[in-house]
């Protein structure tokens, strides 16, 4: 679990499914019985002592919502799930298919964008232009990669999640191509460094977790 500051006040807290009872339990006891309430997209948890856990339902709505919030919530967060994953970075992507936290199909792949330069003149505007048609190559490697990885599985998908850089990924929104895709877009947008296969392996510890904001009493 990991914890940093929420615009607002308090702080996000994020809980794999797994743990998100024994979390919850905790809270109990950290600051006394709570009422819950909530509807598709949140449970909210308020304590005795004025503390407050906005659990935030991971691959919202979560139907029914509902009494009991805390045992729904906790089934919902915990079912199994097909999740497509398409990561994108300038000059690296990488494709995944999740049941569960499991990697069943996948494609990472990179293309060679060269860097920024400060020539002047002619050679600059050469060199822009190299380095566009690079970039270009490179999102339409990484949209066939998508389509090759993600579309067998399009109608047993529950979700669609992105990452990487969200510059390098809203440049490849308007491709048509990828509409069938983007119409299972679910959050959260993961950001994640060069987008390798280990990375990828790794994203089910953030898109399956739990985000929640806790605010302490004052």
């Amino acid at each position: 679990m990991s914890a940093r500051p929420a615009r607002g006040g308090g702080r996000w807290v994020t809980v794999p499914p797994e743990r998100l009872h024994p979390w919850i339990d905790g809270f109990a006891d950290r600051h006394g019985p709570f009422s819950a309430t909530g509807d598709a997209r949140v449970v909210r948890l308020l304590a005795d002592d004025g503390a407050l856990a906005e659990l935030h339902v991971p691959f919202p709505p979560m139907t029914p919502p509902g009494p009991p919030h805390v045992t729904r919530l906790v089934a919902h967060a915990g079912a199994d799930r097909k999740i497509g994953v398409f990561l994108v970075r300038l000059g690296g992507y990488a494709a995944g298919v999740f049941h569960g936290s499991v990697l069943v199909a996948s494609k990472v792949g990179s293309r060679l964008v060269q860097g920024r330069t400060a020539a002047g003149g002619w050679s600059q505007q050469r060199f822009a232009r190299r380095r566009r048609n690079q970039a270009d190559k490179a999102f339409d490697d990484a949209v066939e990669t998508a389509l090759r990885v993600l579309t067998p599985h399009l109608g047993e998908l529950d979700g669609v999640v992105l990452g990487g850089d969200r510059r390098a990924v809203d440049a490849l929104r308007p491709d048509r191509r990828l509409a069938p895709l983007l119409a299972l877009e679910t959050e959260p947008f993961l950001v994640v460094p060069d987008p390798r296969l280990a990375v990828l392996r790794d994203t089910p510890a953030q898109f399956r977790a739990v985000r929640v904001r806790v605010v302490d009493p004052e």
